[in-house]
């Protein structure tokens, strides 16, 4: 899905929204080693990320392409700070619904970005007449929950045990929902 290219303020400091292209991949593929590293909180860990170059590049293309899929990428004061999605589901019975996924560099976390990439996927998602908004996230990740539950997420479930670290521990995953 294509959007228009738009700059958001951000507390003070402009945000720019964009669709990722093609010459964006090398970057994206650094920004999702760095980040799985940086956080458990991923489904990842930076070893995992294992795509070729021409591999995400193809990945932009589809989802640029798509009718149900949007990749946003994020550039506070021209600096990438992350991305965000909406993953369409492509059974009729499922096409009222779309995942989300979120990651920041941990450095622009807290800041307000996040909530303004997903006032825009919200925006989208809304305009496709989609009908609610769905996504993971790890039980302790108070931070996230709070700012989903800001934002008019909800709680509707728990999945014990959904990711095992390296570690030996585990963390739960709460399911959250979005009506729109």
């Amino acid at each position: 899905m294509r959007i228009n290219e738009e700059i958001v303020n951000v507390r003070g400091h402009e945000v720019l929204l964009r669709n990722a292209t093609e010459d964006d991949a090398e970057m994206l593929l650094d920004y999702l080693r760095v980040t799985c590293g940086e956080t458990r909180f991923l489904v990842k860990e930076p070893e995992e990320i294992t795509l070729t170059l021409e591999q995400e590049k193809e990945f932009i293309k589809k989802n640029n392409n798509s009718e149900s899929n949007l990749l946003i990428i994020g550039f506070l004061d021209g600096e990438y700070v992350g991305n965000c999605s909406l993953m369409g589901m492509d059974l009729s019975r499922y096409r009222h619904r779309a995942r989300m996924g979120i990651a920041l560099f941990q450095k622009y976390t807290g800041m307000g970005i996040g909530r303004a990439m997903i006032e825009k996927l919200v925006a989208v998602a809304k305009e496709k007449g989609l009908e609610q908004i769905e996504l993971e996230v790890v039980a302790d990740n108070e931070r996230a929950i709070a700012l989903y539950k800001k934002m008019g997420f909800e709680i509707y479930g728990t999945m014990p045990n959904n990711m095992k670290y390296k570690d030996g521990t585990y963390a739960d995953v709460y399911w959250m929902m979005k009506r729109l």
